[in-house]
């Protein structure tokens, strides 16, 4: 009983925050723009939020730049930031006419060029400018594809809802919780169904599933995720760096680069060190559109190798010593 009313109560929620972020989604985008420099007022100069954490973020990634070029990076990001949330939720109601002339997809003809040929693709990306609005990549792609939009599930449950009708707006796009991702992709081939899948791979991982060390932003030893790219060569995907730009307020471009049609013939880890290389090119174009408010370094290889051991391949816990 109690499981039943806690679900209905989530259900209930769920259609009122809906119901509230679809009417804001409504708005011109001029006017979202206007809400979104306002809450960059109160998140940045009152509420400060994670400012410490984003500027030390900065000062490490960027030794080279003045307390100036910090700062004013730092603003910027922060006025994107607020932008990003507001675009995110615009996608509950945008139109196809208007989401053609804000987003701009480059190379997708490659993209199908394999799909023809019989082979499925891969998309890594990282958390750079607006990636909810990547969830729209297959504007350019036929409508029988299939876009697998891998994302980790938020623990409120009434905001994930949100999020995955949000990441839900083409027809052919599908939210994949991480750890259904393998599951995902062997269906569809089994079913016939040509997808690319979009990783985000830039993210931290927990203690035990760190697998591998790579430089990234002047940080010698950053732990990265490698389950994407195990996935990538077990189904003989075509792999893409998806890269992201934004040439100016309320407008995106996102581009196709190839990494590899035949990720077997790769060195192991190499399609992972390849991405971080090519994300790592595309912040330091534009430092301000990246998720500075991550604490991505907080976990060391000192403290990896104090605490763990790897048995086997899997990380494991260092027993106690009598």
């Amino acid at each position: 009983m109690h499981i039943e009313h806690s679900n209905k109560t989530t259900k209930g929620m769920t259609k009122i925050v809906y119901a509230v972020f679809y009417a804001l989604s409504l708005l011109p985008m001029r006017v979202l723009y206007m809400i979104a420099d306002v809450g960059y007022l109160l998140v940045y100069h009152v509420v400060r939020y994670r400012r410490k954490l984003v500027r030390r973020n900065l000062s490490t990634s960027f030794p080279e730049m003045s307390a100036e070029e910090i700062r004013r990076t730092e603003r910027k990001f922060y006025q994107w930031f607020c932008d990003y949330f507001l675009e995110a939720v615009k996608l509950l109601s945008i139109s196809d006419s208007e989401l053609r002339k804000r987003l701009t997809v480059v190379n997708s003809e490659e993209v199908e060029q394999y799909f023809s040929e019989g082979q499925d693709a891969a998309g890594i990306l990282g958390h750079y400018c607006n990636w909810e609005w990547l969830s729209c990549v297959g504007i350019n792609l036929p409508p029988e594809r299939q876009i697998g939009l891998i994302y980790h599930p938020l623990r409120n449950k009434t905001f994930d809802n949100l999020f995955k009708r949000i990441r839900s707006h083409e027809k052919n796009g599908c939210p994949i919780p991480k750890n259904d991702t393998l599951r995902y992709v062997v269906e569809c081939r089994c079913k016939g169904v040509r997808n690319i899948c979009g990783y985000i791979s830039d993210q931290g991982p927990k203690w035990t599933n760190i697998h591998l060390w790579l430089p990234f932003l002047n940080h010698k030893e950053t732990p990265v995720f490698t389950g994407g790219e195990r996935i990538m060569r077990k189904m003989n995907n075509a792999v893409f760096y998806v890269e992201m730009s934004r040439p100016r307020r309320g407008y995106y471009t996102a581009t196709y680069h190839l990494i590899t049609r035949n990720p077997a013939d790769m060195p192991p880890d190499e399609i992972t060190r390849r991405f971080f290389q090519m994300l790592e090119t595309t912040i330091r174009r534009e430092p301000a559109y990246y998720l500075w408010t991550h604490n991505r370094w907080k976990r060391t290889r000192e403290e990896f190798e104090r605490r763990f051991d790897v048995v086997n391949g899997k990380v494991v816990p260092k027993q106690d010593k009598e």
